[in-house]
């Protein structure tokens, strides 16, 4: 399936939920009833033309405050792709809910205001891009009929823009004027910028190479559970359920077990009621080994280079929880299908949005900071660098007593 995961991020007003709404609109996927609403109530709060943020900011407080507080998820197609939207919070306060928006995504759209440039939210919000590895971002330059669709404001964007690009670690950029008021540059080109002769917006989300470095890297299967059928007909099946995080599987490949570190061979790999030769990336299948070799339940089985097996990993992480980190508390630790009780060990640095560098801790984490820091967990993780691999290198840590998520990680 040709499906491209986008999020978007920016400063506050910068015009985040007007802009996906102008790009629903114009590619004609909202429906008459959701039109009619929004021109009803556009009229009734006195505006001039349609407020297309309305398409988007669905929860009460969100269209009341005007701005973007939960992660909207939307969904429209092309005849070229499919595409789902993660619309994130512009607010510091609501970094966590960038990050749980940003995770799975191919590409994330990053909003400037022409007026006003490049700052502190645009950093952030690109670090948090380079941090969680999103190959593609494009900077929508928005807003430029209130800068009279001047060249020389995008210009200057651009160039500010270059040292962000190098301190967060961003590959592929692309810069894009528009104004998603007016449409310009969305999906229809500007006639108001004759001197940008780059692609649209959709022309550019349709036509965009999706890197997921996890189909061609080494096989991984966290096993989630173990089939034993209680019956004579199936007495001697022994298969290992889960979804595949990376690369792919045959028929007699040999496979190794991990963190036992015994091998076997590819008997079966079975999805429902069907006998398939081999499985890829993503697919949720049942693999049977040749040999009866003792997996259970967070086990992960590879093939490739060996993954990682640490009690004492480092990792990037951002505190999503509302209380504040306690020094020597202890965590339940969940990567994948495996959990490990786990503690802060050492926090190396908390990020400083301005100068985008990691510095010396002087207080506990709390809601939306993002800290280097060492774990130290009661067993071994097996485990690859989120580098390289976004599901074997990430993980949770929920709080022991309340069951809630207080942190996501990234291993290093």
């Amino acid at each position: 399936m040709n499906l491209l995961r986008f999020t978007t991020a920016g400063s506050v007003d910068d015009g985040k939920s007007t802009l996906i709404g102008r790009l629903l609109y114009d590619s004609k996927s909202v429906f008459i009833d959701q039109m009619e609403a929004v021109e009803k109530t556009s009229l009734r709060k006195g505006l001039e033309r349609i407020d297309f943020s309305l398409l988007t900011d669905g929860l009460k407080d969100e269209r009341e405050q005007g701005i973007t507080i939960d992660v909207a998820y939307r969904y429209f197609a092309t005849p070229a792709r499919k595409f789902i939207i993660a619309d994130t919070p512009g607010h510091i306060q609501y970094t966590r809910n960038m990050v749980t928006g940003a995770s799975t995504a191919d590409a994330a759209l990053i909003l400037v205001d022409a007026r006003h440039g490049v700052v502190e939210q645009t950093r952030r919000h690109s670090f948090l891009a380079g941090l969680l590895g999103i190959p593609n971002v494009m900077v929508c330059i928005n807003k430029m009929d209130l800068v009279d669709f001047d060249q020389e404001a995008y210009d200057r964007i651009v160039v500010d823009y270059a040292r962000v690009k190098a301190g967060a670690g961003l590959r592929h950029v692309a810069f894009l004027p528009i104004s998603a008021l007016l449409g310009d540059n969305v999906v229809d080109p500007s006639p108001n910028m004759p001197w940008y002769q780059g692609p649209t917006l959709l022309h550019h989300l349709e036509t965009l190479e999706v890197e997921r470095p996890e189909g061609a890297g080494d096989f991984r299967f966290p096993v989630q559970t173990v089939i034993r059928p209680h019956s004579d007909t199936h007495h001697d099946f022994r298969g290992y359920a889960g979804r595949v995080a990376s690369g792919k599987i045959a028929l007699g490949d040999a496979v190794t077990a991990y963190p036992s570190g015994l091998t076997s061979a590819v008997a079966s790999i079975v999805l429902g009621d069907m006998q398939l030769e081999e499985a890829h990336t993503g697919q949720s299948v049942v693999i049977t080994l040749a040999d009866d070799v003792d997996i259970s339940r967070g086990d992960t089985l590879a093939t490739g280079a060996s993954p990682r097996m640490e009690q004492q990993p480092l990792a990037t992480l951002c505190w999503l929880d509302n209380s504040p980190q306690r020094p020597g508390a202890k965590y339940v630790l969940r990567h994948g299908s495996a959990e490990a009780r786990a503690m802060l060990a050492n926090v190396e640095g908390v990020l400083d949005v301005e100068a985008l560098t990691f510095e010396a801790a002087t207080q506990p984490l709390t809601a939306n900071s993002i800290a280097r820091v060492q774990l130290k967990t009661t067993k071994p993780l097996v485990m690859d660098a989120y580098t390289q691999n976004r599901i074997t290198g990430s993980f949770i840590l929920v709080d022991e007593t309340s069951g809630a998520t207080v942190a996501a990680g990234m291993l290093s």
